[in-house]
């Protein structure tokens, strides 16, 4: 069965020896595991025996088109009104836990790798049923309407049961697991899931106008972000600005990241 980082919450010791590698520049940005702490957690409207680490938010100099967070439910807890936002779609990625979703009025239960895709305007809620805490990424994005292109429908998957889709020439070795097919152009955002086997490179140094942020799921690697290779491990979240340089060289087991970036629309104008 697979398992997924989350925070390590609590508080490192007062003999801990400071050695982090949280960094924040023009261009990237690495967020460890080790500093998403209890003191870094915010608590949102409307949500019950709730708390988040926002990872990701849209402000001059970092995120332009979403924010991710990764909340943690208590027992019982959960909301009514999730979001406030009717402009906002969003995905929702359990990793640890039971969800109970109710969306439209219809119930789904989330286990470890469920997925949920929540269009604008959508009217859906959020309960843990479990006796454990429930802890889930949620990704959030304004939606950029087309004319003549109809908003996309809501859904709900499992990762387990989408194929990894392997690059051509890579031996099965880097591949992507995505929920949306890309020539969809009702979808303005994808969140997908990458995985690199043990040793398995990205070889080349992306730079594309897409925005990206990228949770270490599972193992550890050595990650180009711009200028700079960075070792990068399970529970570290990355946000690389569009056409921040990027590659990747994975360590000695699978390597997987919970993949963001924006797809499928016009660069916007400043006018």
């Amino acid at each position: 069965m697979t398992t997924y980082a989350s925070p390590a919450a609590g508080h490192p010791g007062q003999e801990t020896i400071h050695t982090g590698r949280a960094v924040f520049t023009e261009a990237y940005a690495v967020i460890p595991h080790g500093v998403m702490r209890d003191i870094v957690t915010s608590y949102l409207p409307h949500w019950l025996d709730t708390r988040a680490w926002i990872i990701a938010r849209p402000m001059t100099g970092f995120s332009e088109t979403f924010s991710q967070y990764v909340v943690e439910v208590a027992p019982g807890g959960g909301s009514q009104q999730p979001e406030p936002n009717p402009a906002a779609e969003g995905v929702i990625f359990v990793v640890a836990g039971a969800a109970s979703l109710s969306i439209a009025g219809e119930q789904h239960e989330l286990a470890p790798g469920g997925y949920a895709f929540l269009p604008p305007a959508c009217r859906w809620t959020l309960t843990n049923p479990g006796s454990e805490p429930l802890r889930f990424h949620w990704i959030r994005k304004r939606y950029e309407a087309v004319e003549g292109i109809a908003a996309p429908e809501p859904f709900v998957t499992n990762e387990q049961y989408q194929p990894i889709r392997w690059m051509p020439g890579t031996g099965d070795t880097w591949g992507t697991t995505r929920f949306v097919d890309p020539l969809d152009l009702r979808h303005d955002m994808h969140v997908n899931i990458v995985t690199l086997e043990r040793g398995a490179v990205i070889p080349f140094e992306e730079t594309h106008v897409m925005e990206h942020g990228l949770y270490v799921l599972e193992g550890k690697a050595v990650y180009r972000l711009n200028r700079d290779w960075v070792e990068v491990e399970a529970g570290d979240f990355m946000w690389l600005r569009a056409f921040c340089p990027q590659a990747c060289y994975a360590g000695p087991a699978r390597f997987r990241y919970l993949l963001y970036k924006d797809v499928n629309r016009h660069a916007r104008l400043n006018l």
